[in-house]
């Protein structure tokens, strides 16, 4: 979809959450609007409703411990024995409603006023009075949106046309719960969420690919394939990883292993806590203090828990002086990082507290960069290829001038100069990007990587950095061919993001069927019966020597419960062992795909040892 098109879409939007407020002030007089955005999927509209007593709608953000909170930090309503006013039941008298007035709807008028005006407008509502105090305060120009009988407080993006919500296809969608502008310490509203899309056809494809992606909840299936679990006393956000998960982590960084070793990095550890003084020199801790674990006081120093590993490869680089002999420095690492996300915004694997990063830093000449920053994209391209991820685009993340020296480092040239490189880099590779004002990080550009899973739902993977800054803060230098001391630009980058964020995607990109080099069980043993169990152990035996995770049911079920059992675990093959087999020394190997041969053992092994090699 072009740029103009999704413009257009986002004006939709934004015009049927005026739409639902309008409907929703019809049927509940007292209601409180806020606010009302349109969003990736739809719209949505916060409303303060006032129930019997006049306290508010009851919600709370652990109603249903198997429904988290939202990735937005909407959380479900609470099923408590206070009755309110509005459940999803009514979401169909609402949206009737909502057709009815858009039947009266033909244009969005937009109208500048004062702010002693708009004070008066929306007198009884403090939400509002907040909005326009704010709006105020910045010296913006105030202004209502008004369509048929009904005005909001709005900076606009509308349809033209308001006829055309007609033929667009959308539909309520759920209610959720969402604190006051986001802050946990404000009130609890309502939020009712609504779908929205070019088309009638296109909500359709959108509402079958959401019942996909619940079948492929990474929540749902981490649990039933025993990959991950978060315990109450271990804490939220922490995630305990079990054998199973375990495993596809020791093979995710035996992968990086090998791609990092082929080009060139070094491995290095560093430790999980440090100095607070670390954190102030690299200018983490102004910026992030709010994402990182309460300071722990010691020896009279304040110890932070590391939230991220830069600062630390920073000084590894520094222990040891470099000519530009030894540029570029590749240093890399799966370090554990902490942040103190709000709970609000916990999600699962997607969003924790504890990850481990596939980190890792380049030091490298101005002359190396084009060459280096080349070689890292082109990592994230043979990881693609790899995980079968088919669409995927780079989002290069740009600064700011009006906020240099606030949000970003005040080097408005290397700003310039740097995100030209980036901007090079991705043309010369080919490779799909957009660009985004505003959005970098405060030492230089980034690149986002998005990716889409198998049934098209969109993921933020990993991150991308440049930092012209920081190395001249930690005095990090290599003498040139003249005996010059220069500092060194540095690339973050990870691109297998962490090990949670990855495999939460995996999770639901192969919908828990990972390919057999990933698989945590690759094979496992059926015997028919119990007078072929000793056969089967030595086919059981032989394949674990083989290095081959192999798994041997041993249970008293029949065939079919086995076979039946080994489907709902996703195992990519099973060997079944009966009469035949036995007697002729073979195996039966089974994949879940529905292939079927019939092998020596040998024969076996080289066949799955080939496909783990080659990762199909």
């Amino acid at each position: 979809m072009s740029d103009k098109n999704t413009e257009h879409l986002s004006h939709i939007r934004h015009s049927l959450a005026h739409l639902l407020a309008a409907a929703v002030l019809e049927l509940y007089p007292d209601t409180k609007l806020t606010l009302g955005p349109a969003i990736d999927t739809g719209f949505y509209y916060d409303m303060d409703f006032a129930d019997a007593d006049g306290r508010g709608l009851k919600t709370q953000m652990d109603a249903d411990k198997n429904t988290p909170p939202a990735e937005d930090g909407s959380a479900p309503l609470a099923r408590g024995d206070k009755k309110t006013q509005i459940s999803e039941k009514d979401l169909p008298r609402i949206e009737q409603k909502m057709r009815e007035i858009l039947k009266t709807w033909k244009t969005f008028e937009g109208q500048e006023v004062t702010p002693e005006e708009a004070r008066k407008k929306f007198a009884g509502n403090p939400y509002k009075l907040e909005l326009i105090d704010g709006i105020a305060e910045k010296g913006e120009k105030i202004t209502l949106y008004t369509s048929g009988t009904f005005t909001d407080l709005c900076r606009g993006g509308h349809t033209d046309d308001a006829r055309e919500l007609r033929s667009v296809g959308w539909k309520l969608d759920r209610i959720a719960g969402a604190y006051w502008r986001g802050d946990e310490k404000n009130k609890m509203l309502t939020r009712i969420y609504g779908l929205a899309f070019e088309t009638k056809e296109a909500l359709e494809e959108y509402e079958k690919m959401r019942v996909e992606a619940e079948k492929r909840d990474h929540r749902k299936l981490g649990k039933e394939l025993k990959i991950f679990t978060f315990d109450d006393e271990v804490g939220p956000g922490l995630p305990l990883w079990l054998p199973n998960g375990t495993i596809i982590i020791d093979e995710i960084e035996k992968l990086a292993r090998e791609q990092e070793t082929a080009r060139g990095y070094k491995r290095v550890r560093t430790p999980h806590v440090a100095n607070e003084a670390l954190y102030l020199r690299s200018g983490h801790l102004p910026y992030y203090k709010e994402s990182m674990y309460p300071p722990m006081e010691g020896e009279g120093t304040n110890y932070y828990l590391k939230a991220m590993n830069c600062p630390h490869h920073h000084k590894i680089f520094a222990a040891v002086p470099k000519s530009y002999r030894d540029m570029p420095v590749r240093y890399t690492e799966y370090g554990t990082c902490y942040r103190h996300e709000k709970s609000g915004e916990l999600f699962g694997l997607l969003r924790v507290r504890s990850m481990q990063m596939n980190d890792a830093h380049i030091y490298c000449t101005e002359e190396q960069f084009f060459d280096e920053f080349k070689a890292v994209i082109g990592l994230y391209l043979e990881y693609f290829k790899i995980f079968g991820i088919e669409k995927y685009v780079m989002r290069l993340s740009k600064h700011s001038k009006e906020r240099l020296g606030k949000k970003y480092i005040n080097e408005p040239e290397l700003w310039i100069k740097t995100e030209d490189m980036v901007r090079k880099s991705l043309i010369d590779l080919k490779v799909p990007f957009v660009e985004a004002e505003d959005e970098a990080a405060f030492y230089g550009p980034k690149i986002d990587v998005q990716v889409w899973s198998a049934i098209g739902r969109e993921f933020t993977l990993a991150t991308n950095q440049v930092d012209f800054a920081i190395p001249a803060r930690f005095n990090l230098t290599y003498t040139d061919k003249t005996g010059v001391e220069k500092t060194p630009l540095c690339i973050h980058r990870a691109p297998l993001s962490t090990h949670e964020r990855l495999i939460g995607f995996l999770i639901e990109h192969y919908a828990g069927a990972f390919p057999l080099w990933l698989s945590p069980v690759q094979v496992k043993i059926l015997p028919v019966g119990e007078k072929f169990m000793e056969y089967a152990k030595s086919v059981h035996e032989a394949l674990t020597t083989a290095g081959i995770r192999s798994e041997l049911d041993e249970s008293n079920e029949t065939l079919g419960k086995k076979v039946r059992g080994a489907k709902v675990e996703k195992v990519p093959y099973w060997i079944v062992v009966g009469e035949k087999e036995q007697t002729d020394k073979t195996v039966t190997l089974e994949s879940r795909t529905g292939n079927k041969d019939t092998f020596s053992l040998e024969q076996t092994v080289s066949h799955l040892h080939a496909e783990i090699k080659n990762k199909k």
